[in-house]
């Protein structure tokens, strides 16, 4: 895909959480990337230093690397590590010799200046992309976030070179998504920062409806450059579970005897309904039809060192509970799972649990994965989420609507007993409704959004 000049379109990519990160979100950066290269974009990518990802949150998927395009050219902007530095050692001479100076000169940086510990990459990445900009100019920047830092860049890259920029709202910045209430008080530097990056944007995609609904009646005059790009599920990770000739393979004798086997794979965090998962399980286990039935809990705990612990005490399953001695409640923590298992991991459960915090503006990328496979699904999560809009429509969804307990244990025993009589011709149904959402079908419409803003539509 050329322009008028017969050169390729290039796009900037702020993506601070970018491969191998595994932050949430990771996925839609990736496949972004990935799909404007295969679309005949010349891609750059601003993302986090590895130094951050390695040393202070811990927090890597190396073989998530190997997915991203080898075309894409990758850029790590330094950031500013202040809020995150604890070894002394670490301290710039300014904060070691004047320790009280450098506290207030970056609290003013939060208060004043842009209100995040991003905002050093931020700059920096403006910085990079200049010295980039002026060898080979860019024709369009998306920035996603959070961080929103990311929004500040793409708005001050404008500024100096003039070239748009699309938001791409990953994630709510001003809304708290966990309580549905608005972020920030009001007159808080957040909120002007929010306006100012909008009003210059070519364009703002959401995840959801229920979030650019909330965004265009904040901002009115800019709803007409709103857009929907839902998340979705990767091919290239999760592959079409087929028999050699084509069709479903037909549920096996053994495993149609066996204890059923739950399944949830994600990150497990302190925002999700944990102990409601777990209790209710605990109710539905003594159903006959889920004697002895497992709930496997693959995936990281928290995206954070620290993180396991607490949320191994919440399911029950720290070695405080052992030395209790505890009945086996049929929780199992699995560990995390590289890329090349997670297809493994979906296809040897018979249920998969949908866990998600929030409220209703909260689609979990998870959910697409999921309905890939065709399983039953049940939900354990807030009524009225937007995931609900998602998975309206496939066929193998159970949702008790409540976090009640009572009612959660009811639909985990009637999703044991659907996938006990699961057909193949049901799972069929089940994946043509996931294939709706694709990362291809999905991505089509933004990319020729961006032709359209650069104003170089595809040949026919």
């Amino acid at each position: 895909m050329n322009n008028r000049s017969g050169r390729r379109l290039r796009v900037l990519y702020l993506a601070f959480y970018f491969p191998p990160s595994r932050a949430s979100g990771v996925y839609r950066a990736r496949a972004t990337a990935n799909h404007l290269a295969e679309k005949d974009w010349d891609v750059t990518v601003c993302a986090a230093p590895l130094d951050f990802l390695y040393d202070v949150i811990g927090s890597v998927d190396e073989g998530l690397s190997e997915t991203v395009d080898p075309r894409i050219r990758i850029e790590r902007p330094s950031l500013n590590q202040y809020s995150w530095q604890q070894d002394l050692r670490s301290f710039s001479r300014l904060r070691r010799t004047f320790p009280l100076m450098a506290q207030r000169l970056y609290e003013f940086g939060q208060e004043k200046v842009f209100p995040e510990r991003y905002a050093s990459w931020a700059r920096a990445s403006v910085a990079r992309a200049l010295k980039l900009h002026a060898k080979k100019r860019f024709d369009v920047v998306i920035a996603t976030g959070n961080p929103f830092a990311s929004f500040g860049a793409a708005w001050l890259f404008n500024r100096l070179t003039g070239v748009p920029y699309v938001m791409d709202y990953r994630d709510s910045w001003t809304l708290d998504l966990f309580t549905d209430e608005p972020a920030f008080p009001d007159g808080h530097i957040a909120w002007k920062w929010e306006k100012r990056a909008l009003e210059r944007a070519s364009a703002a995609v959401f995840v959801n409806e229920a979030l650019r609904g909330w965004h265009a009646e904040r901002y009115p005059d800019v709803a007409d450059r709103m857009m929907v790009v839902p998340n979705g599920w990767d091919a290239d990770v999760i592959p079409p579970v087929t028999a050699p000739d084509g069709e479903q393979e037909p549920v096996s004798p053994e495993r149609a005897q066996r204890p059923l086997k739950f399944g949830y794979l994600g990150t497990l965090t302190g925002k999700q309904p944990v102990e409601e998962m777990a209790d209710a399980f605990k109710i539905a286990r003594r159903h006959p039809e889920l004697a002895d039935a497992e709930l496997q809990i693959h995936g990281h705990l928290g995206f954070f060192k620290n993180s396991p612990q607490a949320l191994l005490q919440r399911l029950g399953l720290d070695d405080a509970a052992r030395e209790r001695g505890e009945e086996d409640t049929g929780l199992r923590y699995c560990g995390p799972v590289s890329k090349t298992e997670v297809g493994k991991v979906y296809e040897n459960a018979d249920v998969l649990v949908f866990l998600a915090g929030g409220g209703k503006y909260v689609t979990s990328g998870k959910i697409f994965e999921y309905m890939a496979f065709g399983h039953p699904i049940v939900s354990v999560h807030a009524p009225g989420i937007a995931a609900q809009d998602v998975l309206e429509g496939y066929p193998l969804w159970f949702n008790a609507n409540s976090l009640d307990v009572d009612a959660l244990a009811s639909s985990m025993v009637a999703a044991g007993k659907a996938a006990r009589d699961l057909g193949p011709e049901q799972r069929e149904s089940a994946r043509r409704h996931a294939d709706i959402y694709t990362r291809e079908a999905v991505l089509v419409p933004f990319e020729e959004r961006l032709r359209e803003i650069v104003g170089r539509p595809a040949a026919d």
